[in-house]
């Protein structure tokens, strides 16, 4: 059953050592960030599962001490999502030779790092833009359902377009679906997540919409509350930092 989730941005701009000259304006999101993932270590999960948006090629499971890099955005930079589990380990948990975190994942097992989590198995999850929203639905039950007490951080981002220097140039309809997005987050509004329009989300830009709806149907039933810690585009994307508990 979930019994807590932290919803974080993914933006690889979060690692300082990415953002450079720029760290500071995002100061005020990892300290969000930091605190969401205190209410995942409140909540002693037996399992945490990380998900968030993946091209092809991350698509899929990866276990505890996958390896991950900022090499490239031109950083040599490491990361690994937990412990290390070594190669035989591994391997029987079906990871695939050479296979690197997804950089949402990547980010993910960053922030995990920085905060020295220590408090329960991981597993990684690439979802893939496309995927619909029942079949969303039906992967985050399937996910509530392996332990009995799950915790999820789940990473991604509103929409690219709420100014004219945004990655997707202005859309007028980003920030009222920003706006809902972040209020439902906040609300811990599963039946809001569940019914986003992915078409919508698509031309918007916005990586988190498959994420977040795994994260509702892993909330169905759980009756956790919702409370939105960030929410802003200081690049013209939206990004929000959401607790529920």
């Amino acid at each position: 059953m979930l019994v807590a989730a932290a919803v974080c941005p993914c933006p690889p701009l979060l690692v300082p050592e990415v953002a450079a000259g720029a760290a500071p304006e995002l100061d005020a999101a990892r300290t969000a960030c930091t605190d969401a993932l205190g209410v995942l270590a409140a909540a002693r999960p037996d399992l945490l599962v990380v998900l968030g948006p993946a091209e092809q090629s991350g698509r899929g499971t990866h276990p505890e001490g996958t390896a991950g890099s900022f090499r490239g955005f031109g950083v040599e930079l490491d990361v690994r999502l937990g412990a290390d589990k070594g190669a035989d380990q591994s391997a029987d948990q079906g990871a695939v030779s050479g296979r690197e975190l997804p950089p949402s994942l990547a980010v993910a097992a960053w922030l995990l790092e920085r905060t020295g989590w220590a408090d329960a198995p991981i597993e990684g999850l690439g979802v893939g833009e496309p995927l619909a929203a029942d079949r969303c639905i039906e992967v985050g039950r399937e996910i509530a359902a392996r332990a009995e007490r799950v915790a999820l951080l789940v990473m991604g981002d509103a929409s690219a377009c709420r100014t004219l220097k945004s990655p997707g140039y202005l859309d007028e309809r980003a920030a009222p679906f920003d706006a809902e997005v972040a209020r439902a987050l906040g609300a811990a509004d599963v039946a809001a997540l569940e019914a986003l329009d992915a078409e919508l989300a698509y031309e918007l830009k916005v990586s988190g919409r498959a994420p977040w709806q795994v994260l509702a149907g892993a909330a169905e039933g759980a009756g956790l509350d919702g409370r939105l810690l960030y929410d802003d585009a200081p690049y013209g994307v939206g990004y929000v930092v959401a607790t529920w508990s």
